[in-house]
């Protein structure tokens, strides 16, 4: 049974204004540890791709704290919800925190999907209920 649907579209020229005038800061407050590891080492090799990836991490942490009804409300929180790929290259969500158990109390699984375009990157996250 679906519990919720979560979408979010963002201008990538925002998250680089942000992170220029905020500094790593910016990333550091939206970015998991897992998460900041894969951003530095992708903003080392081209600074485009650390970018994309930073926003698409927003993103879909927007969608899902939609999805989940919160928003960016206790128990989410950005660090406590992480978006990492699985080797396959399928990205999923990893909580963390208080948020993991919240989550499983409600017998809740997300789905996650993120997507980049020139400009844009957009998410989508379904969560169900499990029986």
């Amino acid at each position: 049974m679906i519990f919720g649907i979560g979408t979010d579209l963002c201008d990538l020229r925002r998250i680089a204004a942000t992170l220029a005038r905020r500094g790593d800061r910016f990333a550091e407050k939206v970015l998991g540890p897992q998460e900041l590891v894969v951003w530095r080492a992708r903003r080392a090799r081209v600074e485009a791709r650390g970018l994309r990836y930073l926003a698409t991490r927003f993103s879909a942490k927007e969608a899902f704290s939609k999805a989940i009804g919160l928003g960016i409300r206790w128990p989410m929180t950005w660090r406590a919800c992480e978006i990492l790929n699985l080797p396959s290259g399928q990205p999923q969500v990893v909580l963390s925190g208080e948020l993991a158990p919240w989550f499983a109390e409600r017998r809740l699984q997300a789905h996650v999907t993120v997507t980049d375009e020139s400009d844009y990157v957009a998410a989508f996250v379904v969560v169900e209920r499990q029986p």
